[in-house]
């Protein structure tokens, strides 16, 4: 089984959870999830459908401790 890589940027807290390598211009649409009217997360998504990533947003919040050590 393989695993996703999560990087996490401190200082933007926001964090990128990647299923895959995704290069340049792979990312092919982008769907915006919102909680209360706020973005909380952004799917990348191929031309095909494919899950790429997912962009957490206030991932201090969101992401599991075990993450962000």
């Amino acid at each position: 089984m393989r695993m996703p890589v999560v990087r996490w940027d401190k200082e933007a807290n926001a964090a990128y959870i990647a299923f895959k390598e995704v290069a340049a211009g792979e990312a092919a649409r982008q769907l915006e999830v919102q909680d209360r009217g706020q973005i909380v997360a952004v799917l990348d998504l191929s031309a095909s459908g494919e899950l790429l990533g997912v962009e957490l947003l206030n991932a201090r919040v969101q992401l599991p401790s075990s993450f962000r050590d």
